[in-house]
């Protein structure tokens, strides 16, 4: 099975995505770490990504899904997936076993975090364009991201019957 754990910048995708794999015992995969250099650059300096951005991103990280499909390899993958076309394109790499986790919360509680947040790409001046750009898809267990990470993490388990 492959968990996408999704949702805008700030959300607690690497956070939650982290502590669901440990407590699974599955791989655990960061789709900030699969982002061509320029795309990096690109919200560094607080520019939105276009879509032909995001196409060697969502190529790459179809692939490692794909692989870890093939190898029967359970996988929780922290991305942010935020239109119903990239969420289609990733599930093509392993149709059927793909499950969305969609961490929400409000614009205010997201852009807190953003601005407390260092060391990090993601210019926190992005924020409107990912809840602009933003489709949650339909069949997602969804979480408020309110609460502890631990009692975020229990409810997607819950939702996931995992």
């Amino acid at each position: 099975m492959i968990v996408l754990v999704m949702g805008v910048s700030g959300s607690g995708k690497t956070t939650i995505g982290r502590l669901l794999a440990r407590d699974l015992g599955w791989t655990f995969l960061d789709a900030d770490d699969f982002h061509p250099a320029a795309n990096v650059a690109k919200m560094h300096a607080g520019i939105p990504l276009t879509d032909e951005d995001r196409r060697p991103w969502l190529e790459a990280l179809r692939a490692r899904m794909a692989e870890a499909h093939d190898r029967g390899e359970d996988v929780v993958l922290a991305c942010s997936a935020l239109k119903h076309s990239y969420q289609r394109f990733l599930e093509e790499a392993d149709p059927g076993d793909v499950r969305c986790v969609f961490l929400e919360g409000s614009r205010m509680l997201i852009r807190s975090r953003l601005e407390a947040r260092t060391g990090h790409f993601m210019s926190p001046t992005l924020l409107d364009s990912q809840f602009a750009a933003l489709e949650p898809p339909d069949d997602a267990v969804r979480v408020d991201v309110s609460g502890s990470p631990e009692e975020i993490v229990a409810v997607a388990r819950a939702g996931l019957g995992v």
